[in-house]
């Protein structure tokens, strides 16, 4: 009788530590590796959100550990906010009382629909790097092409207020260019353009979800500070996604002190729109006379590790880090007609004293 009375509690705690395992091993897949393939990861949640899956008749909870997929919606409620991961270095931040739909998760035509509310963008790169962020609204489409911070607000029937502080959209169908400083606001019948007041940015400032979005930039800034060697090395070793929007940008590498991921850029000298610097870079350059097949590995073999040697970047001595080389505009390739990668981990030297990006960094003692 003993042993019958013991077997449903038997199976229960076998069910439970089956259930607790496989938890365990989701959250460790989302960490293990680097991303950069496609939009859509969920990165931060503050209060109340739900998402609406493409084919699915209701809606469901947001988790932390979701992807949006192309065709999904995603609403928060009045004290919800989420960070969703779009381009490797750009985020888009939803404000409480907010709708959206990501039409497109794909990196070569993203694209996100604001039904209503409140979104800010934040891109981080290089100046000169084209960004590709189509955004659509109920009254007008637009395309994020350069670095920046953008403010959108939606009122459904009335009108979008596009907010540009840094960077540049061009207006689709006119090709119409507007520069960091402007405010545009569009309704069904007219488009007006005007400069941005010093009254007008201080109140921006102090609204809640841009003191949000300001916090969590600073703390994604500080994310890649704290990216080791070890934990590269370890993210790399079996990693063999090198598209093309992945070498002009960088990745999302998954930070477990911040349980979130951050940007690690190709280049050095890249700063956030608010100010905070990425140090912890990857270099990447062809290597000579060295053959990868189509998705082929970024070192010798299959859990390799990096490679050291060939084709620039040089050792900075004491703190392990590299003198990052400057990415190329062309150079060899290999039989596969793709660029070899080389993987420089390490930080480049002090955040407070970064070089600019027509520079290159000073070597550290």
């Amino acid at each position: 009788m003993r042993r019958a009375s013991n077997l449903p509690v038997s199976l229960l705690l076998a069910s439970a530590i089956i259930l607790c395992c496989s938890i365990v091993n989701f959250a460790q897949n989302r960490e293990k590796f680097v991303i950069s393939a496609t939009a859509g990861g969920i990165n931060a949640i503050t209060g109340q959100a739900s998402v609406h899956a493409r084919g699915e008749n209701d809606w469901q909870q947001l988790n932390i550990t979701d992807d949006l997929k192309a065709g999904d919606w995603l609403r928060t409620e009045t004290d919800g906010r989420v960070e969703i991961l779009l381009n490797p270095g750009s985020y888009l931040r939803v404000g409480g009382d907010s709708e959206i739909e990501l039409s497109d998760n794909t990196l070569a035509n993203l694209e996100v629909r604001l039904l209503r509310g409140t979104a800010i963008v934040e891109a981080t790169g290089a100046d000169e790097l084209e960004l590709n962020i189509n955004i659509t609204t109920p009254h007008t489409n637009f395309a994020i092409v350069r670095q920046g911070l953008y403010r959108l607000n939606v009122v459904p029937g009335d009108a979008t207020e596009l907010i540009v502080r840094k960077g540049r959209v061009i207006l689709n169908g006119s090709h119409t260019k507007v520069k960091g400083g402007n405010k545009v606001v569009f309704n069904a019948s007219n488009v007006s353009v005007a400069k941005l007041t010093k009254e007008e940015k201080k109140a921006l400032d102090r609204q809640e979800v841009d003191v949000w979005s300001k916090e969590r930039a600073q703390t994604l800034a500080k994310a890649n500070r704290r990216i080791t060697d070890r934990m590269m090395t370890s993210a790399f070793a079996s990693f063999r996604d090198w598209d093309p929007w992945g070498r002009r940008l960088g990745f999302w590498f998954y930070s477990t002190h911040s349980n979130c991921y951050t940007f690690l850029p190709f280049y050095y000298g890249i700063t956030s729109p608010y100010g905070g610097s990425y140090w912890n870079t990857l270099s990447y350059y062809p290597r000579p006379n060295v053959a990868y097949p189509r998705g082929g590995y970024p070192s010798g073999g299959r859990g390799g590790s990096y490679p050291t040697g060939g084709g620039g970047g040089s050792s900075t001595g004491g703190n392990g880090g590299y003198r990052p080389s400057p990415p190329p505009s062309s150079g060899p390739t290999g039989g596969s007609g793709r660029m070899a990668p080389t993987m420089r981990p390490g930080p480049m030297g002090n955040p407070d004293r970064m070089p600019s990006r027509k520079s290159e960094p000073s070597r550290q003692p």
